[in-house]
């Protein structure tokens, strides 16, 4: 008898140490994004947020990053590698995909932001809300927008009739019927891809926020910078996400989850918006350097920019009501809460 009690604590003993053992096990995430290494994406945000997720979970979460679409497929893939689990994270714009996430889209309406890190903040409040359907196939662990938005090219923009006929590259649904409306000829292209149809002059030119300039040496391919006046909210944005994998998280120890739950959500979107925001004046500082021109656009110019602006957010309105979304209300919602957290 004595033998067999032995025998059985031994036992238990063994399979609660099994336990434990398996509730310590290191978890990898394979974290993916288009950006290359060097980016400000993944040195100021990416590698500090898995630092601190590695510490706060005593090393068992640690990430593998996979820059520049590493682990295969094109920029506007990476929302479904998360959703199939082929990345455990990425991080990518909802608008790479168009019409899979109307819901966001609102942000990238002209003239909306006035800061990356308020209208971050804003962004997330706001999807708590409205959408929660479009994101319900991944985890969202952070929704950002990038500083503001500027105009870019090798033909000298100075009035609204200075588009016209320009090959102009945008990120988003929403930025390239913008251009449109301002008379270029839009062109759709992921990031990666600007770098390369400058140089062969496959664009006149394109919008982009200052930070992602030096990140592709596009200063080095580009004579012109036209910025708006600093008063007026920012000619545009466009959305990210950071999202994860639903069944990798799901398949975390409660200890862990908390640890992700920890370092998501508004403070860190608003922390990514931030980051942004302070990174355009040293980009800024390099086409300065480089000897580029720039121009203003003054308030009085923009209010011909801000009436085609105005027709477009009536338009993406009656978008969404046919789709079944409160238009008005997502709107109204998106503005107020940018006015609340404006800075």
């Amino acid at each position: 008898m004595k033998t067999r009690h032995f025998v059985n604590a031994a036992l238990g003993a063994a399979l609660a140490l099994g336990a434990t053992l398996a509730g310590a096990q290191e978890i990898t995430l394979k974290v993916a994004h288009f950006w290359p290494s060097a980016a400000l994406s993944q040195q100021k945000v990416l590698l500090p947020w898995c630092e601190k997720i590695a510490k706060e979970s005593a090393n068992r979460l640690k990430c593998q990053i996979y820059p520049s679409m590493q682990l295969g497929g094109t920029p506007p893939q990476l929302i479904q590698q998360a959703t199939d689990g082929v990345a455990d994270i990425v991080w990518t714009l909802p608008g790479y995909t168009a019409g899979r996430f109307p819901s966001v889209e609102v942000f990238e309406l002209p003239f909306m932001s006035r800061s990356a890190e308020s209208t971050s903040r804003a962004v997330w409040d706001y999807v708590e809300k409205y959408g929660q359907k479009d994101f319900a196939r991944v985890k969202p662990l952070a929704f950002h927008v990038h500083d503001n938005g500027f105009v870019h090219g090798n033909k000298q923009i100075k009035t609204m009739a200075d588009f016209n006929g320009l090959k102009m590259r945008a990120p988003t649904r929403l930025t390239n019927k913008m251009l449109a409306a301002f008379g270029a000829a839009p062109v759709a292209m992921p990031l990666p891809a600007v770098t390369e149809s400058m140089s062969k002059g496959v664009i006149d030119g394109y919008v982009l926020p200052w930070e992602v300039i030096p990140t592709m040496k596009l200063q080095e391919l580009t004579k012109y910078h036209t910025e708006t006046d600093p008063a007026e909210p920012a000619l545009y944005t466009a959305v990210f996400v950071i999202a994860m994998n639903k069944a990798k998280y799901d398949s975390l120890p409660a200890d862990l989850k908390k640890v992700i739950d920890n370092n998501s959500g508004a403070d860190f979107s608003a922390q990514i918006g931030r980051v942004w925001d302070e990174s355009a004046p040293a980009a800024r500082q390099q086409a300065v350097d480089h000897g580029n021109v720039f121009n203003t656009i003054p308030a009085s110019e923009l209010v011909s920019w801000r009436k085609e602006g105005d027709k477009l957010a009536t338009e993406w309105v009656d978008e969404m009501n046919g789709k079944g979304y409160p238009g008005q209300a997502m709107l109204d919602s998106a503005k107020s809460l940018i006015e609340k957290y404006k800075r």
